[in-house]
């Protein structure tokens, strides 16, 4: 009988936190920018440059701690990891080892196998490193330090995870708590989000753990799933070789579908780790802690749960809008303007959800106002334009944020209800379209529907569906 296998996987996700400025010093942490722009004598480890902790970062690191059941450690501490990289330009990164801002947390997921908690065993706060920008063509390196000092937390879980599906489901969470918190956007495209996956095999069973490799190089969750896979199979076949897997940092290339090693895995003690001398230690009172309590936002879950008691809106309804926290406010503000909140529900998931399909977005670019939403559903209610208009206008509203009541009166798109224009222009339709007339009065009902279709082609579509239905029936009954 063949051996079964079993995937421990732990997780080192790295967030970028959404402050205006670096965690040492008061250059801008804004995506993108002429390279080497948004530098200073501190992020670029100029001799005699002394840090100052950004109080921001601190307060962000404590929220996400908070959220995920840490504990806050009341007096952390800064230490220097020391290595040397051209994208290092100290020789060092300002980190925590000793003492971290937050440990012994947790989130609670829910994938296939059903709810299961995943442990968190510490949260530290450090400085991100600066990018390296590889030439092939002249083969050279350049380095870009404008990331330099940009201020991550750095979440390490328990090796609790055992399947692509619980790491995914982790990652996402997380991703939705941060993002709630509004500590971070999480793009992982953009690198605000990225995650290092620790991997190792063992026969079903055992308790004890196999050596584990950790795979970089991972900027999606499709490109984590396909990550986890390959290199769960490529152990498994070490081991049925009668190999050693050894203990190693991979990077995993997506096109090719492969991992390839970068270097010998490093453990705590072969960066020479000790406390940072420019760095006082951060004391963190309880009165601290209780204010970043009480100013927590409610989160998705909690949110999920009142949609559905408040608004009465279907489960998989509540699941979507939430799933972004900038569709959650559109929804919420939108309601509040007076908009039934299953209306506001459809519009967001139907046409909503279809045009960001279209033009490939992702919820959390949406940029069009509640009030405008509001006054599209208005509009349709008061019946001054029909549903087919609506979305027209509604697609305006997505793309450059209309006035649609402007809008509206500006191209003429108000709703034609005047009997006596639609009767003369469904007598027309009548009259060139005998065979749809005989088969109404054959008694095939489908007919009017060809009908009811051609007089909203002929109004261009302006017509009250409802009088026009009338009027039909009316004039082919006589």
């Amino acid at each position: 009988m063949a051996k079964q296998y079993e995937t421990v996987i732990g997780l080192e996700v790295h967030i970028e936190l959404a402050t205006k400025t670096k965690i040492f010093c008061g250059c801008s942490t804004e995506f993108g920018g002429a390279p080497n722009t948004h530098t200073c004598p501190v992020c670029t480890g100029m001799p005699g440059s002394l840090p100052v902790l950004n109080k921001q970062v601190v307060e962000y690191a404590m929220a996400i701690g908070l959220a995920t059941n840490c504990k806050i450690t009341q007096v952390c501490k800064f230490d220097r990891k020391n290595y040397f990289y051209p994208d290092n330009p100290q020789n060092y990164q300002i980190s925590q080892l000793y003492l971290p801002i937050a440990r012994d947390g947790y989130v609670e997921i829910e994938s296939g196998s059903g709810k299961k908690k995943v442990r968190i065993h510490e949260m530290h706060m450090e400085e991100d490193a600066g990018k390296l920008v590889h030439d092939e063509w002249d083969d050279t390196s350049l380095v870009d330090y404008n990331r330099s000092g940009v201020p991550l937390v750095e979440i390490v879980s328990e090796p609790d995870m055992r399947s692509a599906e619980e790491v995914i489901a982790y990652l996402e969470k997380l991703r939705m708590i941060v993002q709630y918190l509004g500590a971070s956007d999480c793009k992982l495209q953009e690198g605000s989000m990225r995650a290092d996956v620790n991997l190792s095999v063992r026969e079903v069973g055992s308790d004890q753990f196999g050596t584990r490799t950790e795979m970089k190089n991972l900027n999606s969750f499709k490109a984590i799933a396909h990550a986890i896979e390959g290199e769960r199979q490529r152990q498994i076949e070490l081991i049925e070789e009668g190999k050693k897997v050894t203990q190693e940092t991979r990077r995993w290339d997506d096109n090719k579908e492969y991992s390839y090693p970068m270097r010998s895995k490093e453990d705590a003690q072969d960066y020479r780790y000790f406390p940072d001398p420019d760095l006082p230690p951060l004391q963190i009172p309880d009165e601290w802690i209780e204010r970043l309590k009480s100013a927590q936002p409610e989160l998705r879950d909690e949110k999920m749960a009142r949609y559905k008691e408040e608004y009465e809106i279907p489960d998989y309804d509540a699941d979507i809008i939430t799933g972004s926290k900038r569709m959650a406010d559109i929804f919420e503000e939108t309601v509040a303007l007076g908009a039934a909140p299953k209306k506001v529900s459809n519009w967001l998931m139907t046409e909503t959800m279809r045009l960001l399909k279209e033009h490939t977005m992702e919820p959390d670019e949406l940029d069009f106002s509640p009030k405008n939403l509001a006054t599209l559903i208005s509009l349709v209610e008061k019946k001054t334009i029909n549903q087919t208009v609506a979305k027209e206008v509604f697609e305006k509203i997505f793309a450059d944020d209309i006035e649609p009541e402007s809008y509206v009166k500006e191209h003429g798109l108000g709703m034609v209800s005047d009997t006596g224009a639609l009767q003369k222009t469904i007598e027309e339709i009548i009259a060139a379209n005998p065979q749809s007339v005989a088969d109404y009065k054959a008694g095939k009902q489908k007919a009017i529907g060809f009908l009811v279709g051609q007089t909203m082609k002929a109004m261009k579509g302006k017509a009250n569906p409802t009088a026009v239905n009338e009027i039909l029936v009316k004039l082919l009954n006589e």
